[in-house]
């Protein structure tokens, strides 16, 4: 995905995200469904194939992500991408709590901050400092 698109969906998620409360409370009635994920770690196939088995986040299917979602993985950017996107277009339907991976030092040790560089090279540090800005 082209930088400024990436700069753009962050741009939005930070806009989006300082209008919620620093607590999310989530309910559903007994006849709905919420799936709960933690721990991607930069594997886009592991979220791939949650999305496979319970389907993708939509008015009818929730979804609560519980942080760690870079790191380790190789493709911890991919799933931000995924995620903030759905997170602009179900925004009651989709949470995000933040992990000890969405932090800047973390990223530093476990090598997002590395993969994000090397993907944007020119624009990588404008990237990744809002991502920072963003978690």
């Amino acid at each position: 995905l082209h930088a400024r698109y990436v700069l753009n969906l962050l741009h939005e998620t930070r806009k989006h995200l300082k209008q919620l409360p620093n607590i999310s409370h989530v309910s559903t009635c007994y006849s709905d469904e919420i799936t709960v994920c933690g721990d991607l770690h930069g594997q886009l196939d592991d979220l791939f194939l949650i999305f496979y088995k319970n389907g993708l986040p939509s008015p009818s299917k929730s979804y609560v992500f519980n942080g760690d979602f870079v790191d380790r993985g190789k493709q911890s950017l991919e799933i931000l991408i995924v995620l903030f996107t759905f997170l602009l277009i179900y925004p009651k339907e989709v949470h995000l709590n933040r992990g000890n991976h969405e932090d800047h030092m973390v990223n530093l040790r476990y090598g997002f901050a590395k993969e994000v560089m090397q993907k944007y090279k020119v624009h990588g540090k404008k990237i990744l400092k809002m991502i920072q800005n963003v978690f």
